[in-house]
């Protein structure tokens, strides 16, 4: 039952919460914050203290990792959250299902909240904050690959948000558009998507980390088209701008960077970006994985890639962006030792091949097929004796190109003949 009090007794039973979490005494904190909460009172103070207490409570719950206890917290305080500001709401609801964010395998059940509260923002006629929702609802999706529901719900925000003119969430709304196309490989739609973004962003003052998220979308989608060039720059500008806010996912702006400068076979500016003054502050794994990388392109050996993704899975296979263009550099990587290998020879058996460069047999065998329907180089798999023949460059016959380029000649000749007779007649 709830009970009625003032300011006076509820800050020292704050202090006395605070005290228990300090000294290790977390079910007693947690008691504690609850009595705050159960008390039933209208007084703006009162209010203010009740907050503070519903997000140290949340904050307890996230750091024990108790994620059902955090959405139950989140469902029973809608009373509470009625008799505050509408803004303020809005802001402590969102703050709350973030919570969840740090704490493991529990993204199905932070979807489920924030779909719970969406519902309660429609009942209680809150426009805003459902909007709000949606927008963390629709980066929730994206988190947990649900990319065609993403999209859907884009959609609808989309009408609402350009009828009521809000452009900032309007700019959140059309960056994760593009992120959801360019998961599902859309890259034309995905490059569309950004650029309304970045139209709406023009418009309005864009805060430093909404800045940093659509240039570090425009680096991505550079890399994607294999200009490495400009998606440097943009990667560049997004880790000024997470560094200068301290936001956590400049280490990964800055893995970007290093990827475009190994990409662009530019090795010794890898380890003048890592021993510079900026970087050295986000030393660690992350950036230690792409330094083994760039060594490993140096030395263009496969052998030392390999090693490098076995002994960094969770920082080179974990983000599908690095995942993709490893597999890419791999790729070119394998074709320049196998051409290098089979340069000497007009013979070769494949084994011998394969032993080289540490591979098994079937896949240096699909590869060298790959390689001559690309025309890599010239040459035939004889299968049969485990055998690789290779052919000499032809000599390319200029005859056939001369001819067609007399027949284009002659054809204007007699075409302006043409226009010429029908003239005169």
């Amino acid at each position: 039952m709830a009970t009625t009090a003032s300011n006076k007794i509820l800050t020292p039973k704050l202090k006395e919460a605070a005290e228990f979490h300090q000294v290790g005494d977390n079910e007693q904190a947690i008691k504690t914050y609850n009595e705050i909460l159960s008390v039933d009172s209208t007084n703006e103070n009162v209010l203010r203290e009740q907050e503070t207490a519903l997000v140290n409570l949340g904050e307890l719950y996230r750091d024990l990792k108790r994620p059902q206890e955090l959405a139950t917290l989140i469902r029973s305080s809608r009373q509470f959250m009625s008799s505050i500001a509408k803004a303020k709401t809005a802001k402590l609801i969102r703050t709350m299902i973030d919570f969840f964010s740090t704490i493991p395998d529990c993204l199905p059940l932070q979807i489920e909240v924030c779909r719970e509260n969406i519902e309660w923002a429609i009942n209680e006629k809150r426009i805003f904050l459902k909007q709000s929702l949606e927008t963390r609802l629709v980066a929730l999706y994206l988190d947990n690959k649900m990319y065609h529901q993403a999209l859907d719900l884009i959609a609808q925000l989309l009408k609402e948000l350009k009828r009521l003119d809000d452009k900032m969430m309007l700019v959140e709304v059309q960056l994760l558009e593009s992120r959801a196309c360019h998961a599902l490989r859309n890259i034309p739609k995905s490059r569309a998507a950004l650029t309304s973004a970045r139209t709406s962003a023009n418009a309005i003052y864009c805060p430093p980390l909404l800045q940093a998220a659509l240039d570090m979308q425009s680096g991505v989608l550079h890399s994607e088209e294999k200009d490495y060039k400009t998606a440097y720059s943009y990667f560049f500008e997004t880790f000024e701008g997470y560094s200068s806010q301290d936001d956590p996912k400049a280490v990964l702006a800055l893995k970007y960077m290093l990827l475009c400068k190994i990409m662009l076979n530019l090795t010794e500016d890898v380890h003048a970006i890592i021993t510079g003054k900026v970087a050295l502050k986000y030393a660690g794994s992350e950036v230690e994985a792409m330094k083994a990388v760039a060594n490993a392109h140096q030395n263009r050996s496969l052998q030392e890639f390999e090693t490098a993704l076995a002994t960094y899975p969770n920082e080179l296979n974990n983000d599908p962006i690095i995942r993709s263009q490893l597999a890419s550099l791999y790729d070119t990587l394998l074709e320049q030792n196998l051409v290098r290998i089979i340069e000497p020879f007009s013979r070769v058996e494949i084994s011998h091949v394969a032993a080289m460069v540490k591979l098994p047999t079937q896949q240096v065998e699909t590869k060298l097929s790959q390689m001559i329907l690309d025309k890599a180089f010239h040459g035939i798999l004889d299968q049969g004796a485990g055998c690789l023949i290779v052919f000499d460059e032809p000599e390319e016959d200029k005859t056939y190109e001369a001819a067609i380029d007399t027949l284009k000649q002659m054809d204007k000749v007699v075409s302006s003949l043409y226009q010429k007779a029908a003239k005169l007649s």
